[in-house]
C-alpha cells in the first residue's frame, strides 16, 4: 500500500494543472440548482476522455459512472461532488471570475468536482492495483430542497449494488490548504426553513384600542419560541432557532394588518425535531390566538442531520494520517450548517470531511460571499487524498 500511495501522490502532482484548469472552467461558467446543463455536459466530455463508463441524465443533470477494480463485485464504495452554484454576484476579479450574471460558485462546489474528476482519472489508471469497485457521483441541487442527494437515492443511485459507504468532502476556508479535518458520529445539523404570517386588524398608530397589532404579537412569539431551545430542547442535544426576516408594511403611525416572519430550525435529533415542529406551530398559533389575531405557521422540511460513520471515519481519516502526516489532520466540531449528504448518510455508513482552503495571505473568506475563493494548492491534495481514502475504504 505505501508503494501505491507513493505512485498516487506522483499522478496526483502530474495531473494538478489539469485539475486546476477544470476548476476555473466550472467556476468561470456556474449554473444554478437543477439547472447545471452545461456543467453536466463538461463532466462527461472528462469521463469520455478518462474512459470511463457513465449513466447521465440522473435527476436530469446528475451523473453516475463506475470504476472496476479487480474482483469488482468484492466490494463498492461511492464518492461524490455535487455540481451547482449559488445566486450571488460575483465580485472578484480574477481571470476566472463568473461569465453568468447573478450565478457564482461560492460554496466550493466546483472544488468538489474538479477534485472528484481528477481523482477518477487517477482511480482508473490504477483499476488492477486494487480489488472492487468505486462509484462517481455528480449530484444536481445542493444548494436547493429536496436536495438533489434525496432524489438521485429515489432514482436508484445507492442500488443494484447498494455501495458499502459513500465518501464526500467539502472545503473550508477556515483551515490553511494542505490540512483536512474529520469527525465521526453527528456532525452537520438538519434544517428546516420556517415561514409564519401573523394577522391582524390594522389602522391608525395612535389608536391601538381600535385594532389587534400584529407587530406585538409577533413579537410576543418570536420571544416565546426561544423558549423552545432553552427550555423544551435537550441540552445535550444540538438545536437552534433564528429569524432572520421580519415584513410589517406599517409605518410610523400606521399598524399593519399583518406580519411575515421567516426563520429556520436546526437540530441532530430527528425524533426531537418532529416534536419541535409540533411544539413551534401549536405555541405560535395559541398566542396569537389568545391576543385576538390568528397565525399561519409553515414549516418545509429540509435536509436531515448528517451522521459520519465511526469505522468510514476512521479508515479514512487514518488514510489522511498517511498521506499528509499526523500534523495535517484536524479534529472538526459540530456544525449547525446543512448539506444534503446527510441523505446518503441516513441510508448506508458515510464520511464527510472537510478540505482546507485557506487564502495563501492567510485571509478567510466565509462561504456564500460574493468574495469567496481558495487557495488553488488545495486541489493537489484534493485530487490525491480522495483517491487515496476510496482504495483504503475498499482494502479495509
Amino acid at each position: 500500500m505505501n508503494n501505491l500511495l507513493d505512485i498516487i501522490k506522483t499522478k496526483a502532482a502530474a495531473i494538478k494543472a489539469e485539475v486546476l484548469d477544470i476548476r476555473r472552467h466550472l467556476h468561470q461558467h456556474p449554473e444554478l440548482s437543477f439547472n447545471e446543463y452545461n456543467t453536466s455536459k463538461f463532466v462527461c466530455s472528462k469521463l469520455d476522455e478518462y474512459g470511463i463508463a457513465y449513466k447521465e441524465g440522473v435527476v436530469n443533470t446528475g451523473i453516475v459512472a463506475n470504476i472496476k477494480g479487480k474482483n469488482p463485485d468484492k466490494k463498492l464504495v461511492a464518492l461524490r461532488a455535487d455540481l451547482d452554484a449559488l445566486p450571488i454576484q460575483e465580485e472578484n476579479q480574477m481571470d476566472y471570475k463568473s461569465v453568468n450574471e447573478g450565478v457564482m460558485h461560492a460554496c466550493g462546489h466546483d472544488v468538489h468536482t474538479a477534485a472528484l474528476l481528477g481523482a477518477a482519472k487517477i482511480l482508473n489508471e490504477l483499476k488492477e492495483e486494487f480489488e472492487g469497485s468505486i462509484r462517481l457521483i455528480f449530484q444536481p441541487g445542493e444548494e436547493k430542497l429536496p436536495g438533489g442527494a434525496s432524489l438521485m437515492i429515489k432514482e436508484g443511485v445507492l442500488k443494484n449494488p447498494e455501495p458499502a459507504g459513500i465518501v464526500g468532502q467539502h472545503v473550508y476556508p477556515n483551515l490553511d490548504a494542505g490540512k483536512v479535518g474529520f469527525r465521526s458520529g453527528m456532525y452537520m445539523a438538519s434544517a428546516d426553513e420556517i415561514y409564519v404570517t401573523v394577522h391582524g386588524e390594522g389602522g391608525h398608530a395612535a389608536l391601538p384600542h381600535f385594532n389587534i397589532d400584529p407587530i406585538i404579537i409577533s413579537a410576543h412569539i418570536l420571544t416565546a419560541l426561544q423558549q423552545l431551545v432553552s427550555r423544551a430542547a435537550k441540552p445535550t442535544v444540538p438545536t437552534v432557532l433564528s429569524f432572520g426576516k421580519i415584513i410589517g408594511e406599517g409605518a410610523t403611525n400606521i399598524i399593519p394588518d399583518k406580519v411575515e416572519l421567516e426563520g429556520t430550525f436546526r437540530t441532530m435529533d430527528e425524533e426531537w425535531r418532529a416534536i419541535a415542529h409540533q411544539k413551534m406551530k401549536k405555541m405560535a398559533e395559541n398566542i396569537a390566538m389568545s391576543m385576538g389575531g390568528s397565525c399561519e405557521f409553515k414549516i418545509a422540511k429540509g435536509y436531515p442531520y448528517l451522521v459520519n460513520d465511526e469505522t468510514m471515519t476512521n479508515i479514512a481519516k487514518n488514510a489522511a494520517i498517511a498521506y499528509l502526516g499526523k500534523d495535517n489532520v484536524v479534529d472538526l466540531d459540530l456544525r449547525m450548517t446543512a448539506e444534503d449528504f446527510s441523505y446518503y448518510s441516513q441510508v448506508i455508513p458515510a464520511c464527510f470531511y472537510r478540505l482546507g482552503t485557506k487564502k495563501p495571505n492567510g485571509e478567510t473568506v466565509g462561504l456564500h460571499t460574493s468574495t469567496f475563493d481558495i487557495d488553488e494548492n488545495a486541489l493537489e491534495v484534493s485530487t490525491g487524498l480522495m483517491a487515496w481514502i476510496a482504495i483504503n475504504e475498499l482494502e479495509n
